[in-house]
């Protein structure tokens, strides 16, 4: 159970991010989540997006390179230690987590979830499942 990443390789300087979003306001486009990354000569911006087949079609008449990633979004419990269990989860089950960054839930405040990049997709899904996590799907991503 995943759900699509949109990661926009741009330029690292002045206004980049901006033109982006811009871009994607101008369209209506709701972002749900994003991670920016950097490095000495361009970025990574990473978006979770209530319509991706609408934010990728912006985004590339605005002329921006992407790509569409698997991840999962898994719900947190809101008890210390919460996160520890997902990342614990994850290592019994010899998972290699890429990266990880976190968003709430909506209008349901209360909620938050944490985007996972693994390698094995699927298998991470079933662990976490397995261990009684929730995982949202895109139908939920683009209701919240």
């Amino acid at each position: 159970m995943s759900i699509k990443q949109i990661s926009v390789f741009m330029e690292n300087k002045p206004g980049m991010l901006e033109e982006m979003t811009e871009a994607l306001a101008k369209n209506d486009i709701d972002l749900r989540a994003i991670s920016l990354a950097e490095a000495t000569d361009f970025g990574i911006a990473r978006l979770i997006v209530d319509d991706v087949y609408e934010t990728t079609t912006v985004l590339k008449d605005a002329g921006f390179v992407h790509r569409l990633v698997d991840v999962l979004a898994v719900e947190i419990p809101d008890v210390p230690g919460g996160l520890n269990k997902v990342l614990k989860c994850l290592s019994d089950n010899e998972i290699n987590l890429d990266y990880m960054y976190a968003f709430l839930g909506g209008k349901d405040v209360n909620q938050a979830f944490m985007i996972l990049k693994v390698e094995q997709v699927e298998k991470a899904s079933d662990a976490l499942l397995a261990k009684g996590f929730v995982l949202v799907d895109q139908d939920h991503i683009e209701e919240v």
